[in-house]
C-alpha cells in the first residue's frame, strides 16, 4: 500500500454556471471550469496560466489533457477521491458528500481508505482502448450496465441506481438543480 500525498479543494459554484476550484495545497493553486457541451469533459484553466480538457472515460478513468498537448490520467476512486499517477497524489474534494463521509469513516477507523496498486490508473493509452472505455462509459450512462455507475453520492458504493451524474446528459448534479454534481473530474 502507498500512502500518498493528498490535496483538498473546494468547489464553488458561480453565477455563470461554471466552478472556481480552490486547492489547499499551500500553493495558491486555483482551476475555473466549465463543461464542454454536448461531451463528458470539462474544460479548465488555471492561476498560472496553464489550461486543458478533462474527460470521464470509462472504469471511472479520467483523462486529463493539457493545452500542450501532455495527457496525464487520474482514477475516481469513490469517497471523493481521485488518484493521479502511480499513486503519488490523491486529489480529495471537501466539497462532496462522499468525501466529508470518507474522512469521517477513516476517522472512525470504519473504512480502508489506503491507495493500493490496483486504484492506480494506467499510465498511457492508445487512442483504441480509450475509445474503448468511452464507449463503455456510453454504455453505462445508457442503462447498459458495467462494473460501475455513479450514482450521484460518491461513497464508492457503485450502487446501480440508474443515477449516471457522470453521463453526458443535461445535468451533472444529482438533485437536477444545477449543472454540476459532487465529483465533476477529481
Amino acid at each position: 500500500m502507498n500512502r500518498p500525498r493528498e490535496i483538498s479543494y473546494r468547489d464553488e459554484l458561480l453565477a455563470d454556471g461554471s466552478v472556481h476550484r480552490i486547492y489547499e495545497d499551500g500553493e495558491g493553486r486555483e482551476e475555473w471550469r466549465t463543461r464542454v457541451p454536448g461531451a463528458a469533459g470539462v474544460r479548465w484553466r488555471d492561476n498560472r496560466g496553464a489550461s486543458g480538457t478533462d474527460e470521464l472515460l470509462g472504469n471511472r478513468i479520467i483523462k486529463r489533457s493539457h493545452a500542450d498537448g501532455t495527457v496525464t490520467y487520474g482514477r475516481d476512486i469513490g469517497y471523493g477521491r481521485t488518484v493521479w499517477g502511480q499513486g503519488e497524489s490523491v486529489m480529495l474534494n471537501r466539497t462532496s458528500y462522499g468525501a466529508r463521509m470518507g474522512v469521517l469513516l477513516g476517522t472512525l477507523g470504519l473504512a480502508t481508505l489506503a491507495v493500493t496498486a490496483a486504484h492506480y490508473p494506467p499510465v498511457s493509452l492508445t487512442p483504441e482502448e480509450e475509445e474503448e472505455l468511452r464507449q463503455q462509459a456510453a454504455a453505462q450512462s445508457s442503462g447498459g450496465g458495467g462494473d460501475y455507475q455513479y450514482d450521484g453520492d460518491d461513497d464508492g458504493s457503485g450502487s446501480d441506481s440508474g443515477n449516471d451524474d457522470w453521463g453526458s446528459g443535461d445535468s451533472w448534479d444529482s438533485d437536477g438543480g444545477g449543472d454540476w454534481g459532487d465529483d465533476d473530474f477529481g
